[in-house]
């Protein structure tokens, strides 16, 4: 049996400043997740997995962990992980759940976290002249929306998300949390100049798809079938602007019964993904 590279440290001091980059996570102001604090405060920028499965996920990402906190049952449970000679020499802060509780702010069930510095992000270009099937999301500045949708792409063959005007941060901790670490998986890039920069798309054969409840939009199965499709979805609500669908090439909609007008943005996008699966195109 290999043994695990990382170096286990005991904490029993929830003041120990080993551990600031897991403190707090629920604070408006000091959560060591935000890039940007009140008053115009630069903040770490980190990136937190919590519990088991994100923090493999994390591990087996371009989101290197640089620490991890956590009981001494979830330090078993990642044994076989930690093994990873990229890990070597990385602290694990082994802990109470009482004393982790009192550094994260609160009770954290899940027993393990893991803390990345975020890397250089990835170039929109490259991103899309590496896919073929991709999502854009406008104005979706709810992160449990915005991970759901990861996990969603993950499983649904989604090679990558891409972030238009007015989207929340896909690498805050709940979003992470919520797309259960795909967030860290999935290539994301975010457009420059929206929406002029959907140009890469279709200067990349991509079809633009609007995802829209609107009367005249087309049945989305009839959309779908183009060697590379891009959809866009928009926010709870207002969902997309005119000015985005008119840059699109078709507007979609869901068929939808009993009054009902629309669909949770991620239910959508999700729906939006398996149909594009089941067409038998993704993989043409």
């Amino acid at each position: 049996m290999r043994s695990i590279r990382v170096d286990v440290i005991d904490i029993d001091d929830p003041g120990d400043t080993r551990v600031d980059d897991f403190r707090d996570l629920n604070s408006v102001d000091r959560r060591p997740d935000l890039p940007a604090l009140p008053g115009g405060r630069v903040g770490k920028g980190l990136v937190i997995a919590e519990g088991v499965l994100v923090a493999q996920r994390m591990i087996a990402s371009r989101f290197a962990p640089h620490a991890f906190l956590g009981v001494d049952k979830r330090l078993g449970e990642l044994a076989d992980d930690l093994t990873d000679p990229s890990l070597a020499g990385i602290p694990f802060y082994r802990a109470t759940a009482e004393v982790m509780a009192e550094v994260v702010g609160f009770h954290l069930n899940r027993g393990v976290l893991a803390a990345a510095r975020r890397p250089s992000e990835l170039d929109l270009g490259e991103v899309v002249a590496r896919s073929r099937t991709i999502a854009v999301l406008e104005g979706v500045n709810d992160h449990e929306n915005i991970g759901s949708i990861f996990r969603n792409a993950a499983g649904l063959g989604v090679d990558a998300v891409l972030f238009g005007a007015g989207c929340a941060d896909p690498l805050y901790r709940r979003c992470v949390r919520v797309s259960m670490g795909h967030a860290l998986l999935v290539p994301f890039a975010r457009f420059e100049a929206w929406p002029a920069e959907l140009s890469v798309l279709r200067d990349n054969d991509f079809r633009l798809i609007s995802l829209t409840p609107g009367p005249t939009a087309v049945p989305l199965s009839e959309a779908v079938d183009a060697p590379k499709v891009a959809f866009l979805v928009g926010a709870e609500g207002p969902g997309l602007s005119e000015t985005s669908m008119r840059a699109t090439d078709v507007r979609a909609r869901i068929p939808m019964s009993r009054g009902t007008d629309s669909l949770n943005v991620a239910t959508a996008a999700a729906i939006a993904f398996y149909e594009r699966a089941r067409s038998g195109t993704m993989s043409a």
